[in-house]
Parts: structure tokens; sequence; C-alpha cells
């Protein structure tokens, strides 16, 4: 299986270890995600400082994969990479992963989706153009890793 160069943008404090599961099915190109004090580190910095963090860490990502928990579209870094990645004409998806178990708290409510606030100067908001995709409640884990690298490959060509 080919690994794919992606960036994935969520709602770190509620979410980090649900996409941490995705993370580990293998298909991310030299993607590990930044440490508690790594990136509390960056915070530290300002806006200027995530920005730069962000900007960085996208460079040379073929495709932004939008991980949508319960909170996710009201995280203004996680508008900040839609908007990059749209401006940038990199491929863009959302996966809703409130059916993905965290160890801590289980599953979660469905989060409302991040693109129907967002037009990036298209006639209407993203989600017309965005696919969102949500796996069901009883293989969640199984369906992601089943379709990933088929939705990422759609994603990309669609902005290609």
């Amino acid at each position: 299986m080919a690994r794919k160069p992606v960036f994935y943008s969520f709602h770190y404090a509620n979410d980090a270890m649900r996409v941490q599961q995705i993370r580990n099915i293998g298909m991310i190109d030299d993607n590990s995600p930044a440490s508690t004090n790594e990136w509390e580190q960056v915070k530290r910095g300002g806006d200027a400082a995530i920005r730069r963090w962000i900007d960085d860490n996208m460079n040379y990502k073929r495709c932004v994969v939008v991980m949508i928990g319960t909170e996710t579209a009201a995280r203004p870094w996680v508008r900040y990479e839609i908007e990059k990645a749209w401006r940038d004409g990199r491929g863009l998806m959302g996966i809703y992963i409130h059916n993905l178990k965290c160890p801590r708290n289980g599953t979660s409510g469905r989060g409302p989706n991040p693109f129907d606030a967002i037009k990036c100067g298209m006639p209407y908001p993203l989600s017309a153009y965005v696919p969102c995709y949500d796996p069901p409640y009883n293989n969640a884990y199984g369906h992601i890793a089943a379709n990933l690298a088929v939705w990422i490959d759609d994603a990309i060509a669609r902005r290609a």
C-alpha cells in the first residue's frame, strides 16, 4: 500500500487519541504528530508561531484530511488549515470521527461540518465541493482503514 503525503487537521485537545488511531493505519508518509509539549511550546510563540508551524508542516503535503469531532468546526486553526489547503489547491476532505472509540471517553456526538461555514471565494460553502465521510458505528476503524487511501486519492484528483 502506497503511503500518502497527508496533513491531518483536527482539534488536538478533544480528538488526539481518535486521530492517532487513524495515523496508525500506516498510510501516511512522515506524519508524526506533535507531542503535547511541542504543541504547547508552539502555542506559547503566539499566532505567528502557530501559523508558521502549520505552514511548515503542511508544506509538500498533497491532501489535507480534516478529522471532524464535536468541536472541530469551531476551531480557528482548523479553519485556517482548511482555507490554506483550498487556496493552495491541495486535496481536501473530511472524516467524521465520533464513532471511533477513545480509550478515555468512548464514542462521542457527531460534530457539525466545518466546511459549511467557509466559502474561500466560492459561490457556495466548501461543503458543496469537499466530501466528508461518516464511517458506521459498528466498524468505524475498519471502514476508515479500508477506504482511506481511495478517499485521499479522490480528494487529490478533485483538485488536480
